[in-house]
């Protein structure tokens, strides 16, 4: 992919000064999820096609729940859930139940319901290396004491927060 940006935008970024930018695309997304346009102003104004935020809840979610990473959990999507819990506890769960049908971490003809969603977040928490993912976070965060209170206690709570909500309307 080959990203060209217009060269007076180029000549706003004072030279040797580095500029990330990170990009997150879903290739393959599992049906039932909404988008919306988001409009950001910096470093010019532009216009973004984004999930909605219930539905960006569902797919950090399935990251904690489905994502192991050389046996271990990571530290970024732990932090992530405690974010969403914090500022945008929603997550449609019809959602969440189709990535994890997609990756087959939900299995059979029941949905998942609320209950389930508790019961496997419970169980991922019960796994966690807390220590393993704090350090794996402390070089990311401004504030690296910002994760002293994290313990199962403290990510069962953040399990306790999330607030499901209904599936996403039918676009027929």
């Amino acid at each position: 992919m080959t990203v060209k940006f217009d060269q007076s935008l180029i000549r706003q970024v004072p030279r040797n000064q580095v500029l990330k930018i990170k990009l997150e695309v879903d290739i393959n997304p599992p049906p039932g999820f909404l988008t919306e346009m988001r409009y950001l102003l910096r470093p010019i104004p532009f216009a973004v096609r984004v999930f909605t935020l219930p539905d960006m809840f569902a797919s950090k979610t399935h990251a904690v729940l489905g994502r192991g990473w050389k046996s271990q959990m990571k530290g970024r999507d732990w932090y992530d859930l405690v974010w969403f819990a914090a500022y945008h506890p929603e997550l449609r769960l019809a959602h969440l139940e189709q990535r994890m049908r997609q990756t087959g971490h939900w299995t059979g003809p029941a949905p998942l319901t609320e209950d389930d969603l508790h019961h496997l977040l419970v169980q991922r928490i019960e796994k966690v290396n807390i220590e393993q993912i704090k350090q794996e976070v402390e070089p990311f965060v401004k504030d690296p004491a910002s994760s002293a209170v994290w313990s199962k206690d403290f990510f069962l709570d953040i399990a306790s927060r999330i607030k499901p909500i209904q599936p996403a309307p039918s676009l027929d």
